[in-house]
């Protein structure tokens, strides 16, 4: 059964530009008030006043003018959004402050409505916004029946046309010369056209009326193309009060985080690095870059990194907001799990690593790497990062990561090689010519095993015609 949650968001262009209660605030558009908070409308400004009145009436009180700002309430609607798209991938924006979400395919997933529903009260709760809910079998009722005050969870399953019947016409802002005609023919609501003969309805309000009406009662199809996750994430947290500590962070982080990891899930993809941006009641920022060895979703594993970096900040100023945003984004790869052994029965190496780095810095840890250069004294590194030819490399595989620092000669009697017991020659040879430029090399490389099982890499210099030992295998 298709089923359509309408999520209304009416105070929108207020509260992508601030969430404090502490004063009033009033959003104007083109000098007449748009929305105000609780605090304005407790004071008497009321939606449709021009600028100057608003001024007038709060001349002794403080007040807050914000110009409209319909970039930052798209920026909004995208973050909710990216939300949404854990709850379900049917979804689309509609009108400037809506999100649609189909969730009919989605009850068995939630194991109901009740819970549902609670799932996306929840997710808005803590995000700080307010929403007017809508249920119904299409998008446009739903919408509708956000203007409504029955109990949307308890009377879904109602028959669509008898909650339709108390809305106002009024509601159908793109037809006004119909609805003032409808209005003085003494047609105020929904079911006083619903109960008109299709045909007359027709006659009287045209074409484009009725086939509206029609989609919205499901008569008629209505295509809306799906909501696409974008390349990267954002998500931001705020809080309504002042924040002086860094143990104050921490619930806003987890949240976010486990937002960021439920939309990498969802869209089979992976990080190596976030970044945090604090906001302060100053407007200023702080940016707090977190990085990981690994590309993964694990919000876990990125809480406790972002612990770490945070025991080293002191707040300069009061933080009022909170942002995660997350540019690289990486195709999502399959961990090879122990069938038998509990995953988090040891804790693996790489997470050892991204603990150090972030708490020592970047390049308090390197590791021991290969790069391509032909003479193995050149070849074997210490790096930062982890290098791409590492991986796989079946020459490196073949070499000892531990060098001598120069070659030592290596005995030869009676045509075999001694080093603490004879020399047993089992692989090889590869040749290394290189550095013609300045001092010729020219070498015949082996491995060789010992009496003891022990294996070595030794070479034979073409050039000097001897040979000498230069590594050994662990």
């Amino acid at each position: 059964m298709s089923l359509w949650l309408c999520l209304r968001f009416h105070q929108l262009p207020l509260q992508c530009l601030s969430r404090s209660e502490e004063q009033a605030i009033v959003v104007l558009a083109k000098q007449r008030v748009l929305r105000t908070n609780d605090c304005a409308a407790a004071l008497g400004i009321r939606e449709g006043m021009g600028a100057t009145t608003v001024r007038a009436l709060l001349a002794d009180e403080p007040v807050q003018l914000l110009e409209r700002e319909t970039d930052a309430e798209a920026r909004c609607l995208q973050q909710l959004c990216c939300w949404a798209y854990s709850i379900t991938p049917s979804l689309h924006t509609h009108e400037a402050d809506c999100l649609q979400l189909e969730i009919g395919s989605c009850l068995a997933l939630f194991r109901g409505m009740d819970s549902l529903l609670a799932e996306v009260s929840n997710g808005i709760a803590s995000r700080g916004f307010r929403v007017e809910y809508g249920l119904a079998p299409t998008p446009g009722a739903a919408w509708l029946l956000s203007f409504s005050e029955e109990n949307q969870a308890s009377d879904y399953q109602h028959p669509l046309q008898e909650r339709l019947a108390p809305l106002p016409l009024s509601l159908l802002s793109g037809f006004n010369t119909t609805v003032d005609s409808l209005r003085r023919a003494g047609l105020h609501t929904f079911g006083d056209i619903l109960s008109l003969p299709p045909s007359a309805l027709g006659r009287r309000c045209g074409v484009e009326f009725t086939g509206h009406l029609q989609q919205v009662l499901g008569q008629r199809e209505n295509i809306h193309p799906d909501y696409q996750p974008p390349t990267n994430f954002s998500d931001e947290y705020w809080f309504g009060y002042e924040v002086r500590g860094n143990e104050e962070l921490m619930p806003a982080i987890q949240l976010l985080l486990q937002s960021l990891c439920r939309f990498l899930r969802n869209t089979q993809l992976q990080t190596a690095e976030i970044l945090w941006q604090l906001v302060g009641i100053d407007h200023s920022l702080e940016e707090i870059r977190v990085r990981s060895s690994s590309s993964h979703s694990d919000w876990e594993n990125w809480y406790q990194l972002t612990r770490i970096r945070l025991e080293r900040l002191e707040l300069k100023v009061e933080v009022e907001g909170l942002a995660l945003i997350c540019d690289t984004l990486n195709s999502g790869q399959l961990e090879n799990i122990d069938l038998f052994s509990p995953r988090k029965q040891r804790e693996p190496l790489a997470s050892l690593l991204d603990r150090l780095r972030n708490r020592l810095g970047l390049q308090a840890v390197k590791k021991v790497g290969c790069r391509n250069e032909h003479l193995p004294e050149f070849a074997v590194h210490s790096c930062v990062d982890r290098p791409a030819d590492d991986a796989g490399n079946s020459l490196c595989a073949q070499r000892p990561f531990w060098l001598m620092p120069s070659p030592r000669d290596l005995p030869e009697r009676r045509s075999k090689l001694y080093w603490q017991g004879g020399l047993e020659l089992v692989y090889g040879p590869e040749r290394i010519e290189d550095n013609w430029w300045q001092q010729a090399v020219s070498r015949d490389y082996y491995i060789a095993k010992g009496e003891a099982g022990q294996h070595y890499w030794v070479f034979h210099d073409r050039l000097a015609r001897r040979w000498y030992i230069h590594g050994i295998f662990a």
